[in-house]
């Protein structure tokens, strides 16, 4: 699950905004348990606990089903993260480009791998040579589980214009045949042929269905992915504000015309667990890959 700092994720910080609660959490994290259970386990009355787990499922955090006459609740999130807004950096100039995640150069992808738009699954699922098909620029979601897909965007910056940063952000998850919460991936980012770094992807998740995702994708399809935040500097590459490699600025290529950007699964990866790309009208997050430049003039 994935929150930010609106209204909209205030259920889950107040279900979460209390010691029986996160209690409760803590009981059902290890085995699914009946209200009479948990009741027993905590000291508590059978009222009390029902009204503690409405809350926690208005927030999304657990679901419930009976099992003869008991009413027997599970968690229903593996993870939650926060999502904080952007820092602004108001000294700085911007280029800022955004790439439709159908519009990639270059691909070489293997199943389980295909394509979805607003209205449904472009081409057929599990084929690659559907990657090529002129409608993929329709795409807001694709999927492979080994190999690559590469985007190129315009260098915008002019010969007086000296690049300070580079950001790419993208939303991103495992790839998982339907899906699995907990199927961790490791993805590659390079920017110009040069590698920034490896993220690990915690999974591929369908806890709950993703804010932007279209009705007609199953419930039990991957649903959104985890919004990363790359920032190349002078003294190093960054993911999501905390240092990620010591790729520098210098280090990275800057060719006159574009920018080439790799998201790739390695054949050797230590978990090859696959990559789904979210784009707009996809995922938790309405927006395509966005890579800017910041820059100071000369």
């Amino acid at each position: 699950m994935q929150l930010d700092i609106t209204n909209s994720s205030l259920p889950v910080y107040e279900a979460l905004s209390s010691e029986v609660r996160l209690k409760i959490i803590a009981l059902i994290s290890k085995q699914p348990m009946s209200v009479k259970a948990l009741a027993d386990n905590l000291g508590l009355s059978s009222a009390i606990v029902t009204k503690h787990l409405a809350k926690l499922a208005a927030a999304n955090l657990v679901t419930s089903k009976r099992v003869g006459r008991e009413k027997i609740t599970q968690l229903k999130v593996d993870t939650i993260e926060i999502k904080f807004p952007h820092q602004v950096y108001p000294t700085f100039q911007t280029h800022r480009t955004t790439i439709p995640v159908g519009h990639y150069t270059q691909y070489s992808v293997q199943p389980s791998c295909g394509l979805a738009g607003n209205q449904g699954y472009i081409g057929k699922v599990d084929n690659p040579r559907y990657f090529m098909s002129p409608d993929r620029m329709r795409a807001g979601m694709i999927w492979f589980n080994d190999g690559y897909v590469e985007y190129q965007t315009p260098n915008f910056l002019q010969s007086n214009e000296h690049l300070e940063m580079l950001d790419l952000v993208v939303e991103l998850s495992s790839e998982f045949p339907f899906s699995n919460n907990t199927w961790p991936s490791d993805i590659t980012f390079s920017i110009n042929g040069t590698e920034l770094g490896t993220w690990r992807s915690p999974g591929d998740f369908s806890d709950i269905r993703g804010k932007y995702t279209p009705d007609w994708v199953p419930d039990n399809v991957n649903q959104y992915g985890v919004l990363k935040t790359l920032r190349v500097t002078d003294h190093g590459t960054y993911l999501d504000g905390q240092p990620f490699t010591e790729v520098c600025l210098k280090d990275l290529p800057v060719k006159p015309d574009v920018w080439t950007v790799r998201f790739e699964v390695k054949p050797n990866a230590e978990k090859s667990g696959g990559c789904t790309i979210f784009g707009k009208g996809f995922g938790n997050h309405d927006q395509n890959i966005v890579l800017t430049t910041y820059y100071s003039n000369l």
